[in-house]
């Protein structure tokens, strides 16, 4: 008996670091009626809206609810669904774009959000982004000065972080000024050999790195770098202070300016990641790839399209594409200049040489795309247009669900996907 007591007192106690808060148990459920979520120009989409307590309808409960052409709002209103459920029905579509339905619930004091976002005929967006005519000698000149500077590579083995397998890195380049450094994780597989390359470019933010080791250990050299010219082995702190401080807003400095923009440094830098790359002996000199999600999507198809050297590229929900169109009403990649009216013409022109779908409209490599409907950061009209102009081998695979983030098995694919494209499972 007094073992029992002991073991359940144990049970007890351990039982709260085991426990995990996952989920709500209200659950805000907006469906539409297509399966694909896809409709025609001409059509109308129904949406189901059903507020969930443990799986059942509730009843009586207040919403609020927005619906119109993707960040662009039209209808909102608020009603009290006496069993739980609704219906609304778009107007019928007159042109391509996606129209989005959102409901804010509120149940004892607290708010329950869900959308969905229906497609009229997408694959026939057209992007508004115009490109300047030095484009192409804007980024010549940008990546030769910047290859002016020899790249005086550092490499510190990381003791801690290496395995059986992979050895592992913090490495730093010279970029586009003596003096001025991009720093990374390099993984390299212990066995000697020539390995396929894979460069994984940042999300937006201020944040340390790990490395990708995973793929290492399957047979492959890899590099995650960071864009702000820092150390990226550093304690958190730093960099939250860095986010909060002098690297705040990074993304809306100098816009009008394509010389002073923050992103020429980071585009360049990114560029020299390959430069990188090139330059390690266990490279095989066929095979690289680049990708990443959100800037690091956009940055995925800049350095794809400015070094074809790179053999694949796989983006996912890419930021910082069709800006322009913000500036017709139509919705535009993050950070969305252009969203609450401004048209100022010198930063319309200066966004142009930073705009995602002209560096898209480059592209010669295999490319790989995902997104999805429901995405808030980075909508779904700025992704698939810039999907439809590119004209190198592509494939697309949306999760129209997902926001601006990933499921399991879109993460599983677009593994899988860059281990296909180096012939390594």
């Amino acid at each position: 008996m007094k073992k029992s007591i002991a073991f359940l007192l144990l049970f007890i106690g351990v039982m709260p670091m085991k426990a995990q808060i996952r989920g709500n148990n209200i659950v805000v459920m907006v469906t539409p009626d297509h399966k694909d979520w896809n409709y025609r120009v001409g059509e109308k989409a129904t949406f189901t809206v059903q507020v969930l307590k443990s799986s059942t309808l509730l009843d009586n409960v207040q919403v609020d609810y927005e619906a119109g052409p993707d960040m662009y709002p039209d209808v909102k209103k608020s009603t009290i669904l006496k069993d739980g459920t609704m219906k609304y029905v778009t107007p019928v579509a007159k042109k391509p774009g996606f129209y989005r339905f959102k409901v804010k619930a509120h149940v004892e004091g607290k708010d329950y959000e869900g959308l969905s976002t229906a497609a009229f005929s997408p694959e026939s967006l057209v992007p508004y982004a115009q490109c300047p005519k030095d484009f192409d000698g804007f980024w010549a000149k940008a990546l030769h000065e910047a290859r002016q500077n020899d790249l005086n590579p550092t490499r510190t083995l990381l003791p801690e972080r290496c395995t059986k397998d992979v050895n592992v890195y913090e490495i730093s380049y010279v970029n586009n000024q003596w003096g001025s450094r991009m720093y990374g994780i390099l993984c390299i597989p212990v066995k000697a050999g020539k390995y396929p390359a894979l460069l994984r470019v940042p999300g937006a933010g201020v944040r340390p790195y790990s490395g990708d080791v995973y793929t290492a250990s399957k047979g492959a050299i890899t590099l995650e770098i960071g864009v702000h010219g820092i150390p990226v082995t550093m304690e958190q702190q730093v960099y939250d202070r860095l986010l909060n401080g002098a690297l705040n807003g990074y993304w809306d400095s100098n816009v009008d300016d394509p010389d002073k923009n923050a992103y020429k440094r980071i585009v360049t830098g990114a560029v020299r990641a390959v430069d990188y790359i090139a330059s390690l002996p266990e490279w095989d000199g066929e095979t690289l790839g680049v990708t990443g999600a959100s800037q690091g999507g956009f940055l995925s198809i800049v350095v794809a399209a400015l070094d074809k050297r790179v053999t694949f590229m796989g983006a996912v929900h890419d930021a910082m594409c069709d800006y322009e169109a913000e500036t017709h009403g139509v919705a535009g990649g993050w950070p969305h200049y252009f969203l609450y009216g401004d048209k100022e013409t010198k930063k319309v022109e200066g966004a142009r040489y930073y705009d995602g779908v002209n560096f898209a409209r480059r592209l010669t490599c295999d490319c790989w795309f995902s997104f999805g409907y429901n995405d808030e950061v980075v909508p779904p009209t700025s992704s698939y247009g810039t999907y439809n102009i590119v004209t190198a081998s592509k494939k697309l695979s949306v999760y129209q669900q997902t926001a601006h983030f990933w499921y399991q098995e879109q993460w599983d694919e677009w593994q899988n996907w860059l281990l296909e494209k180096m012939n390594i499972k």
